[in-house]
């Protein structure tokens, strides 16, 4: 993938909002548990951040999809990664479907507020104990949150992404209109497995930055911090970690720019989203695990960037697909998986047949 200066433009733009607009109230955020999201949201679709990728007849830019790559890497200089993950929820996950197969009526009536930010979104996708085993034959359904009978009170405790809210849904006899139906009825899996190439491209591209910056820092911190008479970063073993963890960074980073150009040209890239998608999460594993390691005491410490990262990171190998599931992908792919794991594997990478505009 090339990066244009329109490309370079839009990842200035974003990254000056991060600075300016997030990261001074990411400390507040994150003791709250909670973010302004339509308050956020207003001020990004302003600025055109929450359609880059969708049709220009509904507010949105109309670009291919290597500028929402462009905006997912820079929403990573962001300190925490629960307010890129709400925000990517917004853009990424609760919006595409609706955009590609929606009807006239639902896309004016739901996309156009989504996108100029008037309105937040969500996604629920499967059950308390399904995990990433996502149902076949569903359908997908838009269902506005005031509609009689969702009970979303119970909010959760989780280890990190601590500044966006999650909460349990229960839908009690709740009853939409048949027209909220996004596209056919039971074609819910396969719209939705489609969706999951951007979402796992989007979710690896948007911790390139944030694990670079952590490396970075940590580099700053251990010229400062001296142990046995010398700087922590002169002993062999550090700087030579964090040398290689910077070159597996770039190296990551060159798997997403190909994958894009693939994905843009039209090509179907589940194979190296998955392998995008598991590196991602297991190379912030080790990035944080290590940075926090030479922050020692002080990384530690709740609130420092570096335990914060290590915390909201570890989401990456299981959201959006774990890791478990990223291997089954990829084995099926390259004809390795024994044959009794095929079918699972097949389900989880089954892709429609439809002609999709990325």
């Amino acid at each position: 993938m090339i990066l244009t200066h329109e490309h370079n433009e839009l990842y200035r733009q974003v990254k000056s909002f991060v600075e300016k607009e997030l990261n001074p109230h990411v400390a507040e955020w994150e003791r709250e548990g909670l973010w302004p999201a339509r308050e956020v949201l207003k001020k990004m679709g302003k600025l055109g951040f929450l359609g880059i990728s969708r049709p220009e007849v509904y507010g949105g830019l109309g670009l291919d999809y290597s500028y929402e790559m462009v905006f997912a890497q820079a929403l990573g200089n962001c300190n925490c990664g629960g307010v890129p993950m709400g925000i990517g929820v917004q853009t990424n996950m609760g919006t595409p479907a609706l955009s590609r197969f929606g009807s006239e009526e639902l896309k004016r009536e739901y996309l156009v507020p989504a996108i100029a930010g008037d309105v937040a979104v969500s996604i629920a996708v499967s059950e308390a104990g399904a995990g990433s085993d996502v149902h076949e034959n569903k359908s997908l359904i838009v269902v506005p949150m005031d509609a009689k009978g969702i009970d979303r009170k119970t909010k959760l405790d989780k280890l990190g992404m601590r500044s966006s809210d999650t909460a349990m849904v229960f839908l009690d006899n709740v009853r939409v209109p048949q027209r909220n139906l996004i596209g056919q009825e039971g074609a819910g899996f396969v719209y939705q497995m489609l969706q999951f190439q951007e979402e796992r491209l989007f979710v690896a591209m948007n911790g390139v930055d944030g694990m670079g910056n952590l490396i970075d820092e940590t580099i700053e911190y251990t010229r400062q911090r001296h142990t046995f008479g010398k700087p922590i970063i002169e002993n062999q073993y550090v700087h030579f970690r964090l040398a290689e963890l910077k070159t597996e960074i770039e190296a990551l980073k060159a798997l997403l720019f190909q994958a894009t150009e693939e994905y843009v040209a039209g090509r179907d890239v589940t194979l190296l989203a998955s392998m995008a998608k598991l590196k991602a999460g297991r190379l912030s594993r080790e990035v944080t695990d290590s940075c926090l390691q030479y922050w020692g005491g002080q990384g530690y410490m709740w609130e420092s960037n570096v335990a914060r990262a290590f915390r909201d990171t570890r989401l990456l190998s299981i959201g959006g697909g774990a890791d478990e599931i990223m291997l089954g992908v990829i084995c099926k792919l390259m004809g390795i998986l024994p044959n009794k794991k095929r079918k699972s594997a097949e389900k989880a990478q089954e892709m429609p047949k439809v002609a999709v505009k990325c």
